[in-house]
């Protein structure tokens, strides 16, 4: 059940868009369901009295304007109380005398009917009702509304509890604010796909990302085409910022402005000076990287290790770890940013849903989330993801760790009673789900073509490590034989690379936790190639990498030959300069 509360000035103007046939023809049957007195005139029923409903619309606006008019000059100004009340989709359908319970108890859990205030409630359709108030009492003072929005939401999810109906999920007043119905009505009717406020909160996300300073964002902002207008004092110093989509304007043909704090609470410039302060994003780049991987696919295998270490630190379940829910949004923003049209609106979807799961009344105090900064910043810089070669398995090695972050995002939350904020993380790690699937199916094929050609020995070699490293059920159970081959050709080109293939499945198994895999075999693949520096796309031949640089146990023998320019042999064919010395 959920409330959406408002306020304004014109009774008489509100009772006529409740009683008329609405923007789309949606309302049928209006009737008063509950009122003040019980005895309230009803422009939607014929009592024989009134044959004009306008003359009854007077009547019902006359009486409860009376006190407004009797207070005059102490009526405050928007003395107009609305509060939509709609029953979740697949509720059952509430009767009026339900609906009249459900209006007086919100009217007193808020203060409005104790006070005296005369109300209305209106029934234009099955799943929710409207209950108008106007905000003077009996003594013509003025009732005390603090807080009434979250009192009604209380008093709902206490009214869901009693009476059987979904039970959603309660909120902590950190949530966006959501798009009016006015704004939604304007997105149908001018033809957007969404209310200016969304794509705007969106915009304004993606330039923060990564942003270096104060004069970054507002110049990425400028940059993604939207109008910025930058508020001075006196002295000259910037107080806030206001931003409007071009061509959307109001009845006068002026821009509609969005304040940042009116698009997310922590999208105020305040806040963002917050965040900017938490160190420079500067650009890092692994010494390990090779300069035939492009600029995008490099950024992406930095950032997986960025992501990583952040899951491990929402592992620890401490309270430090919110900020880390900031960078792991901000890198999400990034690579929804600049993904391949392939995976865009999926990761878009995913960045979207878990702006929500960034934001808790739990505030990190110097917590250091540069390298995630860092890592949105390089991603943003390095330009668009082409979604085939290293690019595309790069991308997929981003996903996979992106997912187990946002799962772990979700047992944070949980383990704090976040409960919006956990479904957010979950919504987040389906979509991303679905986007890793989308970037996974060429590599994995290619991957398991790979493991099919090796040697049987070899092959069963390989799997008698996975069998020992790993329970039976994770190699069989989840990791279908595709996923299985692929892992066993990881771990060859990772030993024919110069890796202990035994030694190198532990460093990945070890990292964090396998239990919120979908499929375990599916991110051992991608840890290893990462840890291992093996190219994403596996249609490229694995190099030797130096001694020095080696995760293996054999890494101080022979270092006479790690600068050979002899090239390495085929995949599955031993190579005679890897056999162990003669003793």
């Amino acid at each position: 059940m959920v409330p959406d509360i408002g306020r304004g000035s014109r009774t008489h103007g509100l009772l006529v868009y409740l009683y008329g046939p609405g923007r789309r023809e949606e309302h049928t049957d209006a009737h008063i369901v509950g009122s003040w007195d019980g005895f309230a005139p009803d422009p939607g029923r014929d009592t024989g009295l009134d044959p004009d409903p306008k003359v009854t619309l007077a009547r019902l606006t006359a009486a409860l304007d009376l006190r407004v008019k009797q207070a005059g000059d102490r009526a405050p100004a928007k003395h107009v109380w609305h509060c939509s009340v709609r029953t979740a989709p697949g509720d059952r359908q509430l009767s009026d005398e339900e609906w009249n319970t459900v209006a007086q108890r919100i009217l007193h859990a808020t203060g409005i009917a104790p006070d005296g205030c005369r109300w209305i409630a209106v029934r234009h359709a099955e799943d929710h009702i409207h209950i108008v108030a106007t905000l003077v009492r009996g003594d013509l003072r003025n009732p005390r509304l603090n807080y009434d929005f979250n009192k009604a939401q209380a008093e709902c999810r206490r009214i869901e509890k009693e009476t059987g109906l979904r039970r959603l999920n309660a909120g902590d007043g950190t949530a966006a604010k959501n798009p009016t119905s006015a704004e939604k009505f304007k997105a149908e009717r001018t033809g957007r796909p969404e209310p200016s406020r969304q794509t705007l909160r969106e915009a304004v996300r993606q330039a923060l990302a990564g942003a270096d300073d104060e004069t970054e964002f507002f110049t990425r902002l400028h940059e993604a085409g939207l109008r910025v207008k930058v508020r001075h004092a006196p002295s000259g110093d910037v107080l806030g910022y206001n931003v409007a989509l071009p061509g959307d304007r109001n009845r006068h043909g002026e821009p509609i402005w969005y304040p940042g704090s009116k698009l997310a609470p922590d999208l105020s410039l305040p806040k963002i000076r917050l965040r900017l302060a938490d160190g420079p994003a500067g650009r890092t780049r692994s010494a390990a990287s090779r300069p035939e991987w492009s600029p995008p696919a490099r950024e992406r295998r930095g950032a997986t290790g960025s992501a990583e270490r952040a899951a491990v630190l929402l592992d620890h379940d401490d309270d430090e770890a919110a900020a880390q829910l900031v960078g792991v949004g901000e890198l999400l923003d990034a690579v929804a940013l600049t993904s391949p049209a392939a995976t865009r609106a999926e990761v878009a979807s995913a960045a979207r849903a878990f702006e929500r799961a960034t934001r808790s009344h739990i505030r990190a105090e110097r917590a250091d989330t540069r390298a995630l900064r860092s890592a949105a910043r390089g991603i943003v810089r390095a330009g668009a993801a082409l979604g085939r070669g290293e690019d595309g398995g790069t991308t997929a090695m981003l996903l996979s760790t992106l997912v187990l972050a946002t799962l772990a995002a979700a047992r944070w939350h949980t383990a704090r009673g976040h409960a919006q904020q956990a479904h957010a993380s979950r919504q987040a790690a389906e979509h991303l789900r679905t986007a890793y699937h989308q970037a996974a199916a060429t590599p994995m094929h290619e991957l398991h073509d790979q493991g099919r050609s090796l040697p049987e020995a070899q092959r069963r070699r390989y799997k008698d490590v996975l069998h020992t490293h790993l329970p039976e059920q994770a190699v069989q159970a989840e990791g279908t034989p595709t996923r299985t081959e692929a892992l066993v050709a990881t771990l060859a080109q990772a030993e024919q690379a110069g890796h202990d293939p035994e030694t190198l499945l532990q460093q990945a198994i070890d990292i964090r936790e396998l239990d919120t895999a979908e499929n375990v075999t599916d991110v051992l693949v991608w840890r290893l190639r990462r840890i291992a520096q093996l190219p994403a796309h596996p249609a490229q031949a694995p190099h030797r990498r130096p001694a020095d640089t080696r995760s293996t146990k054999n890494s101080t023998t022979r270092t006479s030959e790690q600068h050979t320019a002899t090239p390495a042999p085929p995949l599955g064919v031993p190579d005679p300069r890897r056999r162990p010395p003669r003793r």
